[in-house]
């Protein structure tokens, strides 16, 4: 009886073993899904955390008026008596709406092109050399841009018009398409694409590089969430100033439709901003402000995507042990 018990026992649990095995996703596909998972996780907490900076930065960018802290916090406590708190956080939802498909889509193309390059080079489960490493940034950051554009653009109108222009996102691109065309939906992407180029490859490029230095000096594989915290803020920081003027002169063009200019090209849209303000005025505008928001942003969100996918491998280990 017990004997036929174990034997039952035994039975059923080697039954179940490859019925749990033929559902369980394959390592790669699970690897991707982890990546979706902690890059869109990541650039919703680090967009979040900056938002009112971002808008700040965003008006300033598409107006005249000559930046300087003194401004901006004028500009950030007006727009708090004025509308409440809450205002300062207005396009966040249009930013969520774009950021999040965006950073899944980046993080999750980076570990790819990571993979692919490897053995393209051969460095297969090594860390990559520098040119291959700038080049799964740079990709990365343009296959995300290439297929999220029209959310950018959504967002940067409602960061600088009031509620009572567009009330929601679905709103924007109604009015957008049905006042200025569907090809409107795709201004800017020109310089967007030419100013990620660096800026992703740079910020991804850094990232790694610093992590890889840390390893060969300190022994220890993975570094400390401050440290990631450290590495992401100078990626950030090299990134953002690299690709900055073509930050400027794709959110005038995205913009050209409610600020009364009509900027048709990236030359264009940079000769008559430098014309009119200045070369370091005009395409470095709110680039101080850029360096208080931007390795804030980028470090918070290396940090969450790498701590994600260490705590999504744990559980999945500890689920299939």
């Amino acid at each position: 009886m017990g004997n036929g018990r174990v034997a039952e026992v035994g039975l059923t649990r080697a039954e179940a073993e490859p019925s749990l095995h033929g559902h369980a996703l394959p390592e790669d596909k699970r690897n991707m899904l982890n990546s979706l998972m902690s890059g869109a996780l990541a650039g919703a907490v680090a967009k979040t955390a900056v938002a009112p900076l971002d808008r700040t930065k965003i008006i300033f960018q598409v107006s005249s008026t000559r930046f300087s802290a003194k401004e901006a916090y004028r500009l950030i406590y007006r727009t708090y008596l004025n509308d409440g708190f809450f205002s300062l956080w207005r396009g966040n939802s249009a930013t969520m709406v774009r950021v999040i498909p965006y950073a899944a889509i980046q993080f999750c193309a980076h570990e790819e092109y990571k993979q692919l390059l490897g053995s393209y080079y051969g460095f297969q489960g090594k860390a990559l050399t520098p040119l291959p490493r700038f080049l799964a940034g740079s990709l990365a950051g343009t296959t995300a841009a290439m297929l999220t554009y029209p959310l950018d653009l959504v967002r940067a109108r409602m960061a600088v018009t009031p509620k009572e222009m567009y009330s929601n996102i679905i709103h924007v691109f109604i009015r957008i398409s049905r006042d200025e065309g569907l090809k409107t939906l795709y201004r800017g992407f020109a310089p967007t694409i030419l100013g990620v180029i660096p800026y992703a490859g740079l910020s991804f490029f850094t990232y790694e590089t610093l992590k890889k230095l840390h390893a060969d000096r300190s022994g220890r594989t993975e570094p400390y969430p401050v440290e990631r915290l450290v590495f992401g803020a100078c990626a950030g920081l090299i990134g953002q100033s690299a690709s900055y003027p073509l930050d400027v002169v794709r959110r005038r063009m995205q913009t050209a439709g409610v600020t009364g200019h009509t900027y048709t090209s990236i030359l264009r849209t940079m000769s008559e901003i430098i014309r009119e303000e200045g070369l370091v005025r005009g395409l470095y505008k709110g680039l101080s402000m850029n360096w208080v928001k931007g390795p804030i942003a980028v470090g918070i969100s290396f940090t969450t995507f790498d701590l994600t996918q260490i705590l999504l491998r744990r559980w999945q280990g500890s689920v299939e042990r």
